[in-house]
Parts: structure tokens; sequence; C-alpha cells
């Protein structure tokens, strides 16, 4: 076998390689062993069928398997020999010439091939002790806990529809549509066709609930509104909106008190047990949304700290599979890139970024991971798939038996967990200041990590 490297260029190589014919006919010779155990035809006895015969009923067929597992066997030796991991399946170019083809089967010619294929780069660590994070402390306040737990009364109260005459009151739950429009242009997220609110709830911004009040079911009314300046969207941030909303039905709440009776109902001992069972789910909420930002303080870190050439092939298929899905969501919505506030060309510019980044950030990963020891247990992984299979209700049998069929996705749901445990690892060796804020503080900054970078999903 002979190796000639004809680019090496950054992360590029190319390699001419040939294998003698006859290593290629003293490989097609143990192969026709192979196969003359166990070929069976007429007239000879199992075992005892000449080469010559075999040749000629098998030769060409067992020549081209020969030609391929040489080929296969030969690239994985080169890179070895190389110490060099190919970032992707290398290309592999054939003579054109089918006439050398033809020889190369017949075991009259060498096999010249060439191999294409971009190396994983080396990736040089960090300093990871001594990462400096924020670690949001979010308090939770009476009003905040009252709100929720009435939240948690009024959806479990239960609700009786008021019929064709209802005229919309405080506490009302309601079917409503809307489009909302910031100087005459309807904007992201600000429309839908059947969307519910409880009246008084304040989950939607300042002044909009109090205007429904008195409207009837059917009606459609314009109210004016403006949003908040500390509001999470940058964009819609202290902008004047209006909305055409159109009232669906309403859903008056049924009688009952908020005491202990209501509590057993839904198996909890009082109100105070139940007070303390909101709080629980809230904090938890709360934690994880912490987690969510240090984590994203950590793969900033990561992608600051590491500046180093990525293979274009592993770029190139994490921006299809990004591009795809973005194509796909605007079209579903029935929007265009200008609607959005910018072009396709400045999209693609700003997703093969994002790409680049992911590509780059799976390479530190995987690095500090094994460098660290960090691997997902079969009991993690395990747990992965049941939290996954749970994800769709009704499905579960079908969820399960798609991943039992599919090893590549089964691997695939490693990948994640195995990401958050190296992001563990880093968090434990950074140094991490609490920082008191507020709910609604809080949720801004996730938005704010989304807008600059939508969420990390990294291969």
């Amino acid at each position: 076998m002979q190796v000639t490297e004809t680019l090496n260029e950054g992360l590029k190589r190319k390699l001419s390689v040939t294998i003698p014919a006859k290593d290629l006919v003293s490989r097609l010779d143990a192969k026709l062993n192979e196969i003359r155990g166990q070929a069976s035809i007429k007239g000879f006895r199992p075992g005892k069928v000449p080469t010559a015969h075999l040749k000629k009923v098998y030769g060409r067929s067992a020549m081209s398997e020969v030609m391929q597992d040489a080929i296969n066997s030969t690239v994985s030796e080169t890179l070895d020999q190389r110490s060099e991991r190919a970032a992707a399946q290398p290309k592999v170019d054939l003579p054109d010439d089918q006439a050398v083809i033809n020889d190369v089967l017949e075991g009259k010619a060498d096999l010249a091939f060439v191999v294409e294929y971009e190396v994983l780069p080396p990736v040089e660590l960090m300093e990871l002790k001594g990462v400096k994070l924020n670690k949001p402390v979010v308090e939770i306040t009476d009003e905040e806990l009252d709100a929720e737990v009435n939240r948690v009364f009024a959806q479990n109260r239960g609700y009786t529809d008021k019929g064709d005459d209802a005229v919309v009151e405080t506490g009302d739950r309601l079917g409503l549509s809307f489009v909302g429009k910031i100087d005459g242009k309807p904007f992201d997220g600000g429309t839908s066709d059947h969307a519910h609110l409880t009246v008084g709830s304040g989950e939607f911004i300042p002044g909009f609930e109090e205007q429904l009040v008195g409207m009837k079911k059917g009606e459609t009314r314009e109210i004016e509104v403006t949003f908040p300046k500390d509001y999470q969207s940058e964009e819609l941030a202290g902008k004047k909106a209006t909305f055409e909303v159109t009232i669906l039905h309403a859903d008056g709440p049924n009688t009952g008190e908020l005491d202990d009776e209501f509590a057993k109902r839904l198996g909890v001992e009082d109100v105070a047990a139940l007070r303390a069972a909101v709080k629980t789910q809230m904090e938890a909420a709360l934690a994880s949304m912490s987690r969510q930002h240090v984590k994203r303080q950590i793969l900033d870190a990561l992608d600051d700290g590491h500046k180093f050439e990525v293979p274009a092939q592993l770029v190139d298929a994490e921006f299809e599979t990004i591009w795809n899905r973005v194509k796909h969501e605007i079209e579903a919505h029935g929007r265009s890139f200008e609607d959005e506030g910018t072009t396709e060309e400045a999209a693609k510019e700003q997703y093969r970024k994002i790409a680049e980044r992911r590509v780059r950030l799976g390479l530190v990963v995987a690095e500090i991971g094994n460098k660290n020891d960090v691997n997902v247990t079969d009991e993690e992984h395990q747990q992965a798939l049941i939290a996954e299979v749970r994800r769709f209700q009704g499905q579960e049998q079908q969820v399960y038996d798609y991943y039992r069929k599919n090893p590549q996705a089964l691997a695939g749901l490693r990948a994640p967990v195995f990401e958050n445990k190296v992001v563990d690892f880093v968090a434990e060796l950074a140094e991490q200041t609490e920082k008191k804020m507020t709910r609604a503080e809080l949720a801004k900054l996730i938005q704010a990590d989304e807008d600059e970078v939508p969420e990390e999903h990294h291969h």
C-alpha cells in the first residue's frame, strides 16, 4: 500500500492511495475460500468446488466486495497511522475510467484512489477554574405566592359556559382571538386564533384585561395598550399597540371557597399545605430558570475561551439542520424574513455563526468530558429515554419502539445529558456569585439570552 499526501491546509487533507493488485488478489483468494465452504454448486460436493470455477461464478461480485472492504480498511488504517480523526465520513474518489476499474476487478491492475477528509482539530482547553458566573436567586414574594395559589384555585374550582348572551366580568375565563399591531403593522407573537385568558389574572400586559370587561360573546373591539418599559422583549418594550379582539366564549367561575375543604379535593391536607406545595413548585421552576442562565454563561465563557478552526463539513451539516427548521417556522407562520426585520442573507449569516459556535462548543464539551472522565451512565441514559417517552402522552409505546429500533436516535439522547454533566462539572470549578433579582428580571435575562443566540442543541 502506498500513501501520498497531496493536500494539507488547515483541517483539510487529501491523500492518494494505491493498493497493489497482488494484495487485492490475495484478499480475493481468502474471500473465495470463505465462499467455497458455503457454496452449493450442482455437480460438486460442498467445499470441493475448484477455484477456477468459483472465480467464474463469483469472481466479479466477490472482487467488488473485496475492493470495498480494502478501501474501508485502508482508509481507517491510514488515519490510525497518521494519528488523525476524521470529522466526518472521508470522501473516496475512484477512477472514472470503466476500463481501469475492469482491470482492477480482474486483478490485473493496482487500485488507485483519492481520499478527502477534514480532521478534528486539537482542542487546547482554557483554564476552567475560577470562571466568574452570576447565579440568579429569586425570593418568591407573598403577593406572587397569593396570585399563584389563587390561579390554582380558579383553575380547579371549575367554570361554566355563560352561553350566547355572555357579558365579560372580572374572574371569567375567556376564549378570544386577536391581532396586535404597532404603527399599523402586525408584530411577532401578537396574533392568536384562540387564546385563553382569565380576566383579572394579570397574565396579559397591563390595561389589556380591564378593557375586555363588558364585552359580549362574538363582539369585536379595538383596544389600546402600551407595553411596559421593562417588557422582556426589547423590541416591544415601551411601545404603543392596538389589539383587535373578538370574544369567542366566556365561562364564569363556579361558586366555592378557597378553604381546607377545597384543598382536600386537590389531595392535600389544608390550605397551608396547598400554599406550601405551590411554593415548592414555583421554587423548582425558578431554580430551573436560574440553572438555564448559569448554563448559558458557562457556554458563553467556553465559546470566548476557545478560538480554533472548526471542520467546515460539521458546520455545514449543523447549519442545514438549523436553516431547515428556521425556514419551516417562517413558512408555517406565513411570514417572511423582512417581517422579522431582517433579510434571508443576513439571517443565513447569523445562523451560520450559530452553527459554528455549536460545533466548536460540541468539540470543547467533548474534550472537557474526556479529559475529566465525565460519562453518562446506562442508568442516566435510561432516565433520559423515560423522560422523552413521557413527553408523548398516549403514544408512549410507539415512541419507545421507535428508540428501540433506532440505535442512532437512542444514542442521541445521551448528548444533552453529557452536555449538562460537563456544564455541572465546570460550574463546580467556577466562582459563582449569588445575585438577588425578581422573577420578571430573571425572565428578561433568559429572553435576552435567547434573542442573542437561540437555544443550544449540540451533537
